[in-house]
């Protein structure tokens, strides 16, 4: 069974301790999360390059969008669970700032 060829992606690393082995753009911890948090906010390729303190060229920032659009399914379970992690945390929150600790 032939399987498919890996495509690589200029300026896209994986270090698992770097960010806990999200997908980053190489020699920096800004993982393509952050460039597609950016992205769904209405920023333009050109406006994230210098979002951050460190800027980006324009092929990095293309890079990891190309990341993202070709392992969308992983990044958007990875915002899924995110969110359902700060909800418990909510929950958790609520619970503790409305205990007594007389009772």
């Amino acid at each position: 069974m032939a399987t498919a060829p890996q495509v690589r992606y200029p300026h896209i690393t994986r270090d698992p301790e770097v960010r806990a082995g999200k997908a980053c753009i190489e020699g920096t911890r800004l993982a393509v999360v952050d460039i597609v948090l950016l992205h769904k906010r209405g920023y333009a390729p050109e406006e994230m390059q210098t979002y951050y303190m460190r800027a980006l060229t324009l092929a990095q920032v293309h890079s990891a969008l190309a990341y993202y659009y070709d392992h969308r399914e992983e990044i958007e379970t990875y915002f899924e669970e995110s969110h359902q992690a700060a909800a418990e945390l909510q929950v958790t929150l609520a619970k503790y700032q409305h205990h007594d600790p007389a009772q």
